[in-house]
């Protein structure tokens, strides 16, 4: 039997407690921990207190791994109701109030389960009272705090119900008799009662209380005791915070939360695809992550788990098995960035006055307004006549009636402006300082964006820009991806970062096929003894093989091989018979072409110069091949060259991508392109030059995986094609992603297929 005073904490969200299976795996889960079966370290990522060196290496729990623990579970209320009860506390003292639905997804949900309706009889009736009671007029805060908890309290009631019924003895414990809501300086009546604290210093009187019950109990987050003995609320999320309260308070063996991604990433795999796994971290770093804007953990869960030394484990619900994240004081702290994070509802106040220069107590003054409504400051950049500072909306009550007020405190004293929305996105890691110099792609894609604020923490963590809330989103798979190749992340990954969510979501596994090379080495190492020089080996079938998956693609009608790739003849042969077209950049490759296949059809050329003399453009001409022209120059200067020909207009669409900024041949500080806003003036010297434009073309970079790009430009340039009214063709430019490291992920020919696909349905004409 587990000792009185070895506990382990389990938490589960509203999508973990929402499902008949979800509450079967929540009970094997409670068994194998009350055996001591199931509850490693999941791969070498095992969490360490008491025992063991804690290296990442399987570390032994206080207690060991093989031993059985007490387990305490904490349930937050089914998905979606907490925001059902969330309206009905919004309600006006005279609005009517209508809990129905809320019963009846609560009753259906015993009728999954296989338990009696009545086992909820009385939550329901307490729910109902509610719309009653006299605290809605007298107290609305206290009232709101009791129609919140209410999801808590139902959903732990049905859990313990149905596990009774699979022969568990688990017992029910109200978190209210345990988690007491402590004040704190400065704050508002609203935070007092619906985003409060607890304390969580060591209680031996909880365990002497717990020790005699079961081993097993369900209890309640996101709910407390308030001083004059009514409910209070952690604020929304609060569902880990009370694990970790009730972590510390029992100084667990360690607290899992379990929900429905395998633990902090990266990124926001949702929008990143390709963001990694944090297999294990510190406690700054993981409460930096979580403060940004990473949903998985709340941040306020953090800091009674550190003081406490207690390990917080991250894990899937769905996927149990499955190695997540580990949070603990042992974690190895490599320098190098993280995870980049952003938040929404960001807002910004910024405050101007002449007479702030070295004006002694004007900050002063400005906070004391900000203390005056309750408000906590996030992010603060000053200069000699302004300050702007931030509000984050998870820790404070920012609607317009608060804002109204602080504008008007702050008007006494400066001229306030506020701006919203915002949001904050945030790059995190140990030293930030020392990185900055290999940020330079990141600060120059901030710099295509306007920004309001940039601030670096004082720990060292983070480095934050606000920007407007409409492109941070966006904006996530790109900064990704530049840090990922910025040289900022950790050398030393294998401490760091686990797989991507993309090969989570595939098994855990890249498919990838057995590369050719080894199954020819014996050919191979023949080929390097036969010369005293390196040697180049080019693999036709996987030429071929590439070449007819591009091919396939219905909706591309031509496709161009650039020969500044690979002119090897072989190569260039290979394609040709494929049905491949080439793309010449210079007269040396135009004649290197006509060497290798002397037959080509000049239709299956295209000629794409830049800055190229007369004599290239000419002798291109002569050939009767496709020639582009990327400014008004060459028609201004050789007008007889260009009289009565077609012509392939390059343009810039005004943005560059790839996987580098020397790959990256669009926007502002490119050389490639015609500026869109340039076309009028090169339209009018066509036009007297007698020239048609009949094909548009836009080429942005090298590696490009982004799918959404290709449509985008070929909308950009079928507009343009509108305009000019001579254009049959639309080349939206190469840059095909392909791995560069193992594991990586190669471009999803199937996803570029469709997006082409769609494009080409749109505008069948070109």
């Amino acid at each position: 039997p587990a000792r009185a005073d070895d506990w382990i904490v389990l938490k589960f969200g509203g999508t973990s407690v929402s499902r008949r299976h979800r509450w079967d795996i929540i009970g094997r889960l409670m068994r194998e921990r009350a055996a001591g079966d199931g509850d490693g370290d999941g791969g070498g990522s095992g969490a360490s207190d008491c025992g063991g060196d804690g290296g990442g290496n399987g570390a032994i729990d206080r207690g060991g791994d093989g031993d059985g623990a007490r387990v305490m579970v904490v349930v937050s209320a089914l998905s979606g109701i907490t925001n059902a009860l969330q309206a009905i506390a919004d309600a006006g003292p005279d609005d009517p109030i209508d809990t129905s639905a809320i019963s009846t997804r609560h009753l259906e949900f015993c009728d999954e389960l296989g338990i009696a309706r009545a086992t909820i009889d009385a939550r329901l009736a307490a729910l109902a009272a509610l719309a009653s009671d006299a605290r809605r007029r007298a107290d609305p805060l206290a009232w709101s705090a009791e129609v919140l908890a209410q999801g808590e309290l139902l959903s732990s009631t049905l859990g313990v119900a149905y596990l009774a019924a699979q022969g568990m003895d688990v017992g029910w414990l109200d978190a209210r008799d345990w988690l007491h809501a402590r004040a704190l300086p400065n704050q508002n009546d609203w935070s007092q009662r619906l985003s409060v604290s607890c304390d969580f210093a060591r209680d031996p009187a909880m365990l002497d209380a717990l020790a005699s019950g079961p081993a097993l109990r369900i209890t309640q987050g996101f709910i407390a005791r308030h001083a004059d003995g009514g409910t209070a609320i952690l604020g929304r999320g609060g569902s880990d915070t009370s694990a970790a309260y009730f972590g510390a308070l029992l100084r667990a063996r360690r607290v899992e939360i379990w929900t429905d991604v395998p633990g902090m990433f990266t990124a926001n795999p949702r929008l990143v695809p390709d963001a990694r796994l944090l297999s294990r971290l510190d406690y700054e770093e993981a409460q930096e992550i979580a403060s940004t804007g990473a949903k998985v953990l709340h941040p306020r869960c953090i800091h009674p788990c550190r003081e406490a030394r207690v390990p917080i484990w991250i894990r899937d619900t769905e996927h149990p098995e499955m190695p997540g994240t580990v949070i603990d004081h042992r974690a190895v702290t490599l320098p190098g960035v993280k995870a980049i994070s952003f938040r929404r509802g960001i807002v910004l106040v910024s405050m101007e006055t002449i007479g702030m220069w070295q004006q002694v107590g004007f900050l002063a003054d400005v906070f004391e307004r900000f203390k005056r409504r309750g408000l906590s400051i996030d992010l603060i950049g000053s200069s000699e006549a302004n300050v702007t500072v931030s509000l984050d909306p998870s820790d404070n009550l920012v609607n317009s009636n608060v804002l109204d007020a602080l504008c008007a405190d702050l008007s006494e004293i400066c001229r306030v402006k506020v701006i919203t929305p915002c949001s904050a996105v945030t790059l995190v890691g140990r030293g930030m300082r020392s990185l900055l110099h290999k940020l330079t792609d990141v600060w120059s894609e901030f710099g295509r964006e306007r920004v309001h604020l940039i601030s670096q923490s004082s720990n060292d963590l983070n480095l934050t820009f606000v920007v407007d809330e409409a492109v941070a989103e966006g904006m996530m798979p790109r900064l990704h991806e530049l840090l990922i190749h910025s040289g900022a992340m950790p050398v030393d990954e294998s401490e760091v970062f686990g797989p991507s969510w993309r090969q989570i979501e595939a098994g855990g596994v890249v498919q990838r096929t057995e590369p050719w090379w080894r199954s020819r080495r014996d050919a191979l190492l023949a080929i390097a003894a036969a010369g005293d020089t390196p040697a180049y080996v080019y693999h036709l079938p996987t030429v071929r093989q590439r070449a007819r998956e591009l091919a396939s693609i219905g909706a591309v009608d031509r496709r161009f091989y650039a020969l500044k790739a690979n002119a090897n003849p072989g190569v260039l042969r290979a394609l040709e018979a494929e049905g491949f077209g080439f793309e010449c950049v210079s007269l040396a490759e135009l004649d290197h072409l006509a060497s290798v296949l002397p037959g080509l059809d000049a239709t299956r050329i295209l000629f794409t110069p830049s800055f190229a003399p007369r004599a290239e453009y000419a002798a291109a001409l002569s050939r009767d091949t496709w020639v582009t022209v990327d400014s008004v120059v060459p028609l201004r200067q050789w007008p007889e060259l260009f009289k009565g020909r077609e012509v392939v207009l390059r343009i810039d669409p005004g943005y560059g991508l790839g996987h580098h900024q020397k790959v990256r041949t669009g926007g502002k500080d490119a050389k490639f392109g015609l500026p869109a806003d340039m076309l009028p003036g090169f339209l009018a010297a066509a036009h007297e030059v007698g020239c048609r434009i009949t094909v548009l073309h836009a080429h942005v970079g090298s590696g490009i995986t982004e799918i959404a790009h290709w449509p985008q430009v070929y909308a950009q340039l079928v507009d343009m094609a509108e305009q000019i009214g001579t254009v049959s063709a639309i080349d939206v430019g190469g840059g095909l992603g392909v791995p560069y490291e193992p594991g990586g992920q190669a471009l999803d020919v199937a996803a570029f297929a469709h997006a082409m696909g769609e494009i080409k349905a749109a505008w069948p004409q070109y």
